[in-house]
């Protein structure tokens, strides 16, 4: 008798196998009783019939408790009312291991930090594993299309002495009797790594010490950044639009049951088709006014500004040409209005903000050096910044695309925290 998994039970039709999982519920009618089996990769209706199944099996009923290791030994039949499809008339039933105590969440309705204390146990259930596989075939199609286009992985390293996004929002760490920092970003890194391969990615977690209890910030988050060399802005919105693109036709493709477990809408990610919208950020500011906004150019836009933003597209906008004040040190500025920078935001639909932030950087040495100071950056920890100014310097650009905030829109979570395994907030560093 074979062991196989649930989720390969199209190939083992008539056949007798064997699968290892957990009891996910039971149910009884009389001279039959029925055990759900979730093995990780699916969920399975073990039918148990009295005289079908040996004796000792049939009496186990009452003994298996939900979460209890066990096999299922049985053939496989297809059955299309079922859980998954398929169904096992069962003949012998083993525990593995049983559990210790009731299991802590039940189907009774849970409070979210309830939930969140116990997340090594909620990513068991069924929405959260729907999740958690559609996260894995984001991050899949993400790799798969940079190294589909001839990028190179280029790691960037956890521990920096510089800042990326400002110094007020850094992890200090004690590194060898001097200060280290937990990395914001591994753009500066994938600048270095264009000006040797041409085109580069990293795809690692970024950490931020931002006092935010919004339902769309997490301290620690994962970001994959490329960066290419000889890339204007124009050219950098064309690859930040074709790799969301990308992502969208993997999941439809291969999430479907995933994407129904969650009810979410289909047809509204059916809809993420190229072209997306591009406005320069004065035209987004006009939008804004226009629907009754009294925001104030200049500014940031707040989440209230970029949900009423996305309400008038059925796809993401990209909008660029940001006030160069509100962008980073190293974002080229507009050779006709030095007032604005090559900056370039993508906002999802629906109301989830943005997933994309990025833009071309400054490839003049003296003007970098300027914007360093201006923004009260030291030069000391930017020394091999610079030199990639000094040593054969070109026009480049790149982006960062937040995977937390992407798989969130697409799975239509409202917060942040279900889209990744063991989150961190502000409040919680365990599990």
């Amino acid at each position: 008798m074979k062991t196989t998994t649930i989720s390969k039970l199209s190939e083992y039709v008539g056949e007798e196998v064997k699968i290892n999982g957990w009891v996910y519920n039971i149910r009884n009618i009389g001279k039959i009783w029925f055990v759900i089996l979730r093995d990780g990769t699916g969920l399975l209706q073990g039918v148990v019939v009295k005289g079908e199944a040996t004796d000792i099996t049939f009496k186990m009923e009452q003994a298996l408790n939900k979460e209890d290791s066990i096999s299922l030994s049985g053939f496989i039949k297809k059955e299309p009312r079922s859980v998954g499809g398929y169904e096992m008339g069962v003949s012998e039933i083993k525990i593995i291991n049983p559990v210790s105590n009731e299991f802590p969440i039940s189907s009774k309705e849970h409070g979210a930090d309830f939930l969140m204390s116990n997340r090594h146990l909620w990513l068991r259930s069924k929405r959260q594993n729907a999740i958690m596989k559609i996260r894995h075939r984001v991050i899949k199609s993400i790799r798969d299309f940079f190294d589909n286009n001839d990028f190179v992985l280029i790691d960037s390293p956890i521990f920096t002495s510089n800042a990326v996004e400002g110094t007020t929002n850094l992890f200090e760490v004690d590194y060898f009797e001097r200060s280290a920092f937990l990395t914001q970003s591994g753009q500066l890194y994938q600048e270095a790594g264009a000006t040797a391969f041409n085109k580069t990615y990293c795809f690692g977690p970024c950490f931020r010490a931002e006092k935010s209890k919004t339902r769309r910030h997490l301290t620690e988050f994962w970001m994959v950044e490329p960066e290419m060399a000889f890339v204007d802005l124009k050219e950098n919105m064309n690859w930040a639009e074709n790799l969301v693109i990308y992502i969208i036709k993997s999941v439809l493709q291969h999430c479907n049951n995933e994407l129904n477990i969650l009810e979410r809408d289909i047809e509204k990610l059916a809809q993420v088709i190229p072209p997306f919208p591009r406005l320069s950020y004065k035209e987004a500011v006009k939008i804004l006014n226009e629907n009754g906004s009294s925001f104030t150019y200049g500014n940031d836009f707040g989440a209230p500004d970029e949900a009423l933003l996305s309400a008038q597209f059925d796809k993401p906008v990209i909008i660029y040409n940001w006030p160069a004040d509100i962008k980073a040190f190293y974002m080229k500025r507009d050779e006709i209005d030095s007032e604005l920078s090559l900056g370039m935001d993508m906002i999802a639909p629906e109301g989830f903000g943005e997933i994309v932030g990025g833009g071309q950087r400054e490839e003049n040495l003296d003007i970098l050096i300027d914007r360093i100071r201006h923004h009260d950056l030291p030069l000391e920890p930017f020394k091999w910044y610079l030199d990639l100014r000094k040593y054969g310097s070109v026009p480049h650009s790149g982006f960062g695309l937040g995977l937390e905030r992407t798989v969130a829109w697409i799975c239509g979570t409202r917060h942040i925290r279900e889209t990744i395994p063991f989150p961190r907030t502000i409040s919680r560093l365990e599990p």
